[in-house]
């Protein structure tokens, strides 16, 4: 029988976040591409487009005009997923269930500057997002109906992004979602076990493997998750045990905004392009209850696979069997932690 190499040889390996297993085929990774690729703008941006619904001073969609905000700026989504309004509760039957759901979605702009992603900012001026994140958190947390909030950015258009103004959405709602209640059954059972935290302990063994550590401060660190699906997977966590951004002191805001830059910083030096992904914020519930099972954690879902034109498909096998990935994690934190810190635009020639 061959000895085992997790660099050869298929193996799958179990998400312990999702109760879930991912099929790895690193002997793929070298296959020629001949399928879709995607089309890159690298056009320079102006800091200001008249056209932008999302620049100061514009006039947006629904004829309602920005401030001439100077940092981050707020406002209700004009084209909401959810409605802040109480319905009564629909008949439902075995096979057709269906309940009312009541929440506030919310855009939040990072900057006036149109040109600028969170690998162009400033850390000091990440740390101004992050300290909004944390006052929308408790804000709309403390709505009486407002179980859980869901903090998010979908950058590029390959993701979905419809503008390109530095911006983030937040969906806040009465039920905890799917996957979040997924995550938060296995945190809790691991917590009941154990005594101690999931994540936390999952970090601690991260941080002495260090193969898949991309970064860490006092307060962070990032790793490529031993399970990740995505190619260029990366999943932020707390150091300091907290369970929700509501947490943060001044200082976490800053190591939290230095951990975010260093991180886009080294996507864009990937394949030297505005890097797109979907990045998210996992962190306990706002029902109530103390959850001392949960840890703030972040994840990043970029889908560029092989350079700035080809992505991953989520397809065949992925939608019907299990997720699988060519390149190993292990791999992808070479890579990555190869790069440079410096953004690419910056670097002389």
């Amino acid at each position: 029988m061959v000895a085992f190499d997790k660099l050869q040889h298929p193996h799958r390996r179990y998400n312990p976040l999702l109760d879930e297993w991912i099929l790895v085929s690193p002997h793929r990774a070298g296959r020629p591409w001949q399928g879709q690729t995607e089309t890159q703008t690298q056009s320079e941006r102006k800091p200001y487009e008249p056209d932008c619904y999302l620049c100061a001073g514009n006039t947006r969609a629904n004829g309602k005009q920005n401030p001439m905000y100077e940092n981050c700026y707020v406002f209700e989504n004009d084209f909401p997923a959810l409605l802040n309004e109480s319905v009564e509760p629909t008949k439902s039957t075995r096979f057709f269930k269906s309940v009312p759901e009541r929440g506030v979605n919310r855009v939040v702009c990072f900057s006036p500057n149109h040109a600028l992603t969170l690998a162009e900012m400033t850390v000091t001026d990440i740390s101004e997002i992050s300290k909004t994140w944390q006052q929308q958190y408790i804000e709309l947390g403390n709505l009486p109906y407002i179980n859980y909030v869901q903090i998010f950015e979908n950058k590029g258009s390959v993701m979905g992004c419809s503008n390109p103004h530095p911006h983030g959405q937040i969906w806040a709602q009465q039920s905890i979602p799917s996957l979040i209640k997924r995550t938060q059954h296995q945190l809790k059972e691991y917590f009941v076990e154990n005594r101690t935290n999931l994540l936390s302990d999952y970090l601690k063994e991260e941080l002495k493997a260090g193969e898949r550590v991309l970064f860490e401060n006092n307060s962070f660190a990032i790793v490529i998750p031993y399970w990740a699906t995505w190619p260029y997977e990366t999943l932020l966590l707390s150091k300091k045990n907290h369970k929700s951004i509501a947490e943060f002191s001044e200082f976490d805001h800053l190591a939290f905004a230095e951990a975010l830059k260093l991180l886009t910083v080294k996507y864009d030096n990937l394949f030297q392009t505005s890097f797109p992904y979907s990045a998210g914020i996992h962190q306990a519930p706002t029902d109530g209850e103390t959850h001392e099972e949960w840890l703030f954690h972040m994840h990043f879902y970029p889908p560029l696979l092989r350079n700035a034109q080809v992505k991953k498909f989520m397809v065949g096998y992925e939608m019907l069997a299990e997720a699988q990935r060519d390149i190993t994690p292990e791999q992808s934190a070479k890579i990555l932690k190869s790069l440079s810190n410096q953004h690419y635009k910056d670097q002389k020639p």
